[in-house]
């Protein structure tokens, strides 16, 4: 069965960096595009990042556009987010997705990102 497994999560200072980590398991990675979506608390969960199959394909949501560089090694079945200079309004779980049909299919337990001094 389809596992997402997120890692790299934490307490980041305003202006800090991290790099979150899926690992996937269940299905052929790199058949699949993949997604990093975010809930902060109170509100839906969110749509952050997307990458294609191959890698050379990205889009991003305009609060995060500049900030965050979603990538994947198809070889290790793993797909990242890089986060830079990150705010008080990027404190959220953390979720990556498969993607199939132009929809997440599939999401992780989710990571912890929190910003605060």
């Amino acid at each position: 069965q389809v596992q997402l497994v997120e890692s790299g999560g934490g307490l980041v200072q305003p202006g800090g960096s991290l790099r979150l980590s899926c690992e996937a398991s269940g299905f052929i990675f790199s058949n699949y595009a993949m997604g990093w979506y975010r809930q902060a608390p109170g509100k839906e969960r969110e749509w952050v990042a997307l990458i294609d199959s191959t890698g050379r394909i990205t889009k991003y949501n305009d609060s995060v556009q500049g900030r965050f560089t979603i990538s994947r090694h198809n070889i290790r079945k793993t797909v990242y987010l890089q986060m830079n200079n990150l705010n008080s309004d990027d404190t959220a779980v953390y979720f990556c997705s498969l993607r199939r049909g132009g929809a997440s299919v599939a999401f992780g337990q989710g990571t912890q990102v929190t910003v605060s001094s």
